[in-house]
């Protein structure tokens, strides 16, 4: 009982319900208490989000470029390039299915209230550096340090990503429920929660639908690649899925992945190598879904979701995400940045997100994980450099 009232996603859940419940029940007065907290966090949040992205993709970005040259660009490259199809590919299907959905319950919406609720008062935190700022310099300075090889300067970005993983750790992470109970407490009261929660319903079944499409076709180009069977290599990575699954971690499911991938006859230098640097860098189940959820709050809401904008979105989030693995929450905190600057969220539509991307976390860790072995078997088949097994283990100790 104990280990399911400290599981982040049992808390959010429950402060969704509890919002829908007491929305009409709550006296304004009790419930402007709620607003006001909103208030003085989303300006908080806001002010992190800059430091979040330098925090913590500096020292990933000057991480990367430690490797062996000519595999590690081919890995790079290949992880990349998934993760954004992956994500362009939700938007893709989104664009599909999700208006046709969003106009069809716009019958559910109820009369707003007159008049919102407002905070007792306000705070205002602005932010040291805005967001485009804060991904120029990390880009800067993380790739200065990779080639300057500056150690110091690393162990400097270093140390500042552990005091804001441990900010997000202590502090976002804890208050996000009280957080989303206001946000839902908020729609409850102006009659909006039904048709949200319809909405996403709907939509969380399409996710886990792409999530399944995502394995199949990262494994039929391995098969294809090989002349191999894909159903069966997928299927020998079923115990990396099921890890990933329970444990919400790709980090934590590195040695189960690395082990069904020697199993799928790829050799142990490649498997070292990329399937550690593949859980920092490859996420296209979690990409995926940050891009259908944003495609539906745009909808939602009224805001731009024209193919261009998306493309300059998902661009942008495969660059962001590497920044995610070791920090709770981390693929959402890190898509924060690109939400704001290029989708221009509000810190509502930021909450939703992170709601949203939360409820379905185990999904999108198994999914990128999983096809980090497709990843290793095309590697392995298309480089001609076999003498890597040292990396198994330097990579390894340097991603857990």
């Amino acid at each position: 009982m104990r280990k399911l009232f400290s599981s982040l996603l049992f808390r959010i859940a429950l402060a969704i319900a509890l919002g829908i419940i007491l929305g009409n029940v709550l006296p304004d007065s009790v419930a402007r208490v709620f607003m006001t907290f909103n208030g003085v966090f989303s300006q908080f949040l806001g002010f992190m989000i800059p430091l979040i992205i330098i925090g913590l993709v500096t020292p990933a970005i000057s991480e990367i470029g430690k490797g062996s040259g000519k595999l590690l660009l081919l890995t790079v490259a290949i992880a990349y390039a998934d993760t954004s199809f992956a994500a362009l590919m939700g938007y893709g299907v989104g664009e599909w299915l999700f208006p046709s959905l969003v106009a069809s319950t716009e019958s559910m919406a109820q009369v707003a209230k007159p008049e919102d609720l407002q905070p007792y008062f306000t705070v205002s935190i602005p932010p040291l550096l805005d967001v485009m700022n804060a991904l120029v310099l990390s880009f800067i300075m993380g790739l200065g340090i990779s080639y300057g090889q500056l150690q110091t300067l690393r162990n400097c970005f270093i140390e500042m990503k552990d005091v804001v993983a441990g900010v997000i750790a202590k502090a976002i992470i804890p208050l996000l429920p009280l957080y989303i109970f206001g946000i839902f407490l908020s729609m409850t009261n102006s009659g909006q929660v039904l048709r949200i929660v319809t909405i996403f319903a709907y939509i969380i079944l399409v996710i886990f639908a792409l999530h399944i499409i995502i394995l199949l076709y990262a494994y039929t180009i391995a098969g294809l690649t090989t002349k191999r069977n894909p159903l069966r290599l997928l299927g020998t990575m079923l115990p990396a899925y099921l890890t990933a699954l329970g444990t919400s971690s790709s980090a934590a499911t590195i040695p189960v992945t690395f082990a069904q991938t020697l199993k799928n006859k790829v050799s142990e230098g490649i498997a070292g190598f990329v399937v550690p640097l593949c859980a920092t860098i490859h996420m296209p189940g979690s990409a995926m879904k940050i891009s259908c959820c944003a495609l539906t709050i745009c909808l939602i809401n009224g805001m731009p979701h024209d193919f261009a904008t998306f493309l300059h979105f998902t661009l942008m989030l495969g660059i962001v995400m590497v920044a995610a693995p070791g920090v709770p929450g981390g693929c959402i905190m890190a898509a924060l940045a690109p939400l704001a600057s290029i989708l221009g969220f509000d810190t509502e539509a930021q909450a939703l997100m992170i709601a949203l991307y939360i409820a379905m976390d185990s999904f999108g860790t198994a999914c990128n994980v999983t096809s980090d072995g497709a990843i290793a078997i095309v590697v392995d088949k298309i480089n001609p450099n076999r003498s890597l097994g040292f990396l198994c283990v330097v990579r390894q100790r340097e991603i857990l």
